[in-house]
């Protein structure tokens, strides 16, 4: 039932996903939606967790056996081409908080973290600002791929240029810590 929440969240956007829209996807009443999920915001949650499995899957495999720049480079395309592909079950990410250490979305969102910070581990970046190097590859990977899969860029300029442009300028930074 997630599965399917999350591929219809893709398709009509996250903000748009109900109960009714799901059952009516999959063929059943709303009514017996409910032996899967506890409801709206469960599914939510639910999908929340499985994008963020998916979208660490996706980050911890292209990161194999690269280093430095060409980690940066193969994390930054991965992720965004993990939100273009699937933008509504990543939008289900955005604002859900953990209820605590033994909730599978802790577990999920450390996972990508984890992607992540194997990045950094190819830059001389002192332990104290790993977070916040971490805050600043969400900012720029994160706020570049919504914006591209809500048509956000809408002048001329090639957006793989772009793209481009933003990993080096994140590479040079990094490399200036």
């Amino acid at each position: 039932m997630v599965a399917a929440g999350a591929a219809l969240a893709d398709e009509v956007g996250f903000a748009n996903l109900t109960m009714g829209l799901l059952a009516g996807r999959v063929g059943v009443r709303t009514p017996s939606l409910y032996k899967h999920v506890s409801g709206q915001d469960d599914l939510n949650r639910r999908i929340a967790v499985l994008a963020l499995e998916e979208a660490a899957d996706a980050v911890g495999g292209a990161v194999q056996g690269y280093a430095g720049r060409d980690a940066l480079a193969a994390a930054a395309r991965a992720f965004r081409a993990f939100v273009l592909e699937h933008p509504g079950r990543y939008a289900a990410t955005v604002g859900q908080e953990p209820s605590g250490p033994e909730d599978p979305l802790a577990g999920a969102g450390q996972r990508l973290l984890g992607a992540f910070t194997a990045v950094l581990r190819g830059y001389d970046i002192d332990d104290r600002d790993v977070n916040h190097a971490l805050r600043l590859l969400r900012s720029l990977f994160h706020g570049f791929a919504t914006l591209q899969a809500s048509d956000g860029f809408q002048w001329s300029t090639d957006v793989e240029e772009s793209f481009e442009w933003l990993i080096a300028f994140a590479d040079r930074g990094l490399r200036a810590l």
